[in-house]
């Protein structure tokens, strides 16, 4: 097995074209998402986590309404399962209304 970095070192000084395969991508319009026009429409859940100097990772939850921008909810932890989520989804539930739509935002923390 030979590295392809070296691979490439190795065309490049000999002068010859290195052939990369490109990633083939879907090409499809994105729709912008419509911006909730009152409170309690849409909310958004994101994880927050930082390391501790025990080297266990902790992690918050945030859930945020879009339109009014209030934290509606944060759940602390170092370890959040998904039936501690739906937990806490139902105690925010007994507090207010849930919304018509939420949405887990993806990315790296």
């Amino acid at each position: 097995m030979i590295n392809r970095k070296r691979t490439y070192r190795l065309y490049c000084e000999h002068g010859l074209q290195v052939r990369t395969r490109r990633r083939k991508r879907l090409i499809r319009s994105r729709t912008p998402m419509p911006l909730p026009d009152c409170p309690n429409q849409r909310w958004s859940m994101d994880f927050v986590s930082d390391p501790l100097a025990s080297g266990r990772r902790f992690r918050v939850l945030n859930i945020v309404d879009d339109f009014s921008r209030v934290c509606v909810g944060q759940l602390a932890d170092t370890f959040i399962s998904g039936r501690r989520l739906a937990r806490f989804l139902g105690e925010i539930a007994q507090q207010c209304a849930l919304p018509a739509r939420l949405f887990a935002i993806m990315g790296r923390s």
